[in-house]
């Protein structure tokens, strides 16, 4: 079974059906041992009913107990090996399926690191997770079908050739037993997997609106939105109900007929063989195996038709993988270098010029604005951006990545030791972590941690506050130590003291650095070189943030925090924008 750092291999996404073939292609020599295992268990299952004819006929009937003991010792001898095949074809298969489900998350979270910054421009939060949580179980599940699948086959096969040879009819029944009972559940498997796939689809909808709903809840609250959203919730919740009921709908009449076919399909040849035995043209232990093998029947038919199930499910689950491997993380073409020495950044879109060496501000009336400008002066959005006078897009990605960060104030937090969660893969020295620790005023954080540094941090942080987090963050952020760094509000979750205070080691520590932050905090813009003033993303006004509190009308309402004279819709806007 693939373990935790092995490589799982280069998907086959040109389709779904392609892609469950890759994942039996890559353990084949497993899936194999499990279909020997699972045809010689089903095998055996089928030779019991002849067994129990021979000891019927050659024992029982005529008297002979040595006989009989004698056929009695071989059915306890195949019974005892049979029940070790099946443990041992159940292991297999548990093996199987954890493979495939261990090797698809591994394949869908490298697509999900390549695809890096442009995932949730590309995907929503709610698809990805409704793969993790239920298409790769799902996915995984269908493997079955090289087990007990191909051990369902050969039993079928070999019941039917037994058959033949007590009654050509009885046979003839058999054979033909099963295509009609894939024809009566072939339609419902082709409807199950549309229901199934609109079922997937809307459940991937409500799920990024639960993320929606929790990321931005106390801002909705505030602004009394709350219960619209509630209201849009409670009806997508019941849409998705209501899908799930034709889910549940066709699902229930495939494993009905699963088991009620199977039964009525027993009926009707234990029936012929009674009348067989009656009119003398078989003998009694004959009658014996014919029930015995129809019952035995049973079980292949019901694997053949929960084997159907499974795949026509899996093959909606597939597709939604294959559809999201397709994704690129954009264009990551560039080939020409860098400027070697620390050049200007420009956004020809918002008319902003970033001076190298200095620290820039962007104040957004919408804050939207200045994330945009952030995304394409940091290469994650599409754009004529340039670099030096060379357009970022055309410059190697590897070299765009080493010297420009953008550092998000939401971006992921990973499980781990504080240490860990701030040096990321480097090794870096005390002093270097104990400056940038200082500069984003978190020492607090190391001090009132049991054992500082190497305190164990929760995913995402969230056994810190939301200060705690953001200046975890920003300390990361510092320790990059970057040509260039771009920082989206890195201090609206602090109190106003500590927000000053980082403003002022922000700017000492990235002295003669260049550094953007996207913000509306006077304390912040106070202390930055140049303030752009963006309204409708264009540049309406540059200066100091003195200056432009004294000359724009308009800049002085945002930065005052004066909701009079910011229009009401731009603000709600702003707000729909941030929770999405």
């Amino acid at each position: 079974m693939i373990d935790a750092y092995e490589d799982p291999g280069t998907p086959d996404s040109r389709g779904p059906a392609r892609y469950l073939l890759w994942l039996v292609r890559q353990q084949w020599r497993r899936c194999a041992v499990g279909a020997l295992l699972g045809s010689s268990w089903t095998t055996l299952m089928a030779l019991t009913p002849y067994l129990l004819s021979r000891a019927v006929d050659d024992g029982l009937e005529p008297g002979d107990q040595a006989v009989l003991a004698g056929w009695a010792g071989v059915i306890l001898a195949v019974g005892t090996f049979s029940a070790w095949l099946s443990i041992m074809r159940h292991r297999t298969m548990t093996r199987i399926r954890m493979d495939a489900n261990f090797r698809t998350v591994k394949v869908v979270i490298g697509q999900a690191v390549r695809l890096g910054a442009a995932l949730p421009r590309q995907v929503g939060a709610g698809e990805v997770v409704t793969i993790g949580v239920g298409d790769v179980s799902t996915i995984a599940q269908s493997l079955t079908f090289v087990g007990p699948g191909v051990g369902a086959f050969v039993s079928y096969c070999v019941v039917a050739g037994l058959l033949l040879s007590v009654s050509p009819a009885l046979a003839a029944v058999i054979l033909l037993g099963v295509p009609v009972v894939a024809v009566l559940i072939g339609p419902l498997l082709g409807r199950l997997q549309g229901v199934e796939a609109s079922y997937r689809d809307r459940q991937g909808i409500l799920t990024a609106r639960i993320g929606d709903l929790s990321g931005g809840l106390r801002v909705l609250n505030g602004l009394g939105g709350k219960g619209l959203f509630a209201d849009a919730f409670r009806r997508d919740s019941r849409r998705l109900q209501e899908q799930g009921y034709r889910v549940g709908s066709v699902s229930s009449w495939i494993q009905a007929l699963g088991v009620g076919l199977p039964t009525l399909f027993l009926a009707v040849v234990t029936w012929l063989a009674a009348r067989l035995a009656a009119q003398g043209d078989i003998s009694v232990g004959e009658l014996v195996s014919v029930y015995g093998y129809v019952a035995v029947l049973i079980v292949p038919v019901a694997f053949f038709i929960e084997c159907g199930f499974q795949i026509s499910r899996a093959l909606v689950a597939a597709r939604r993988v294959v559809r999201f491997l397709a994704l690129e993380p954009g264009n990551d073409s560039g080939v020409l270098d860098a400027p070697v020495s620390p050049a200007p950044l420009h956004d020809p879109d918002s008319g902003v010029t970033v001076v190298p060496g200095r620290l820039t501000a962007l104040a957004g009336a919408r804050p939207a604005d200045a994330v945009a400008v952030v995304d394409r002066l940091g290469r994650f959005a599409p754009s004529a951006a340039t670099w030096g006078g060379v357009r970022l897009d055309e410059i190697a990605p590897s070299q765009v990545r080493d010297r420009i960060l953008v550092a998000d104030n939401e971006a992921d937090l990973f499980a781990g030791t504080l240490r860990e969660l701030v040096s990321g893969r480097r090794e870096l020295s005390e002093a270097a972590i104990a400056r940038a620790v200082h500069a984003a005023v978190a020492d607090d954080i190391v001090l009132g941690l049991p054992d500082g540094l190497d305190s164990a941090i929760d995913a995402q942080g969230r056994n810190l506050s939301g200060g705690q987090r953001q200046r975890v963050r920003l300390v990361r952020a510092l320790l990059a130590d970057p040509e260039v760094l771009l920082a989206v509000e890195p201090t609206s979750a602090l109190d106003a003291h500590t927000e000053a205070a980082v403003a002022d080691r922000l700017r000492c520590d990235r002295m003669d650095r260049t550094t953007v932050v996207a913000s509306t905090s006077p304390l912040l813009l106070d202390r930055a070189d140049t303030v752009y003033y963006l309204v409708d993303g264009k540049t309406a006004a540059v200066g100091t943030h003195q200056r432009l509190l004294a000359e724009e009308p308009g800049y002085r309402a945002l930065v005052a925090r004066d909701t009079d004279e910011i229009d009401e819709e731009d603000g709600l806007e702003s707000i729909e924008e941030s929770v999405r």
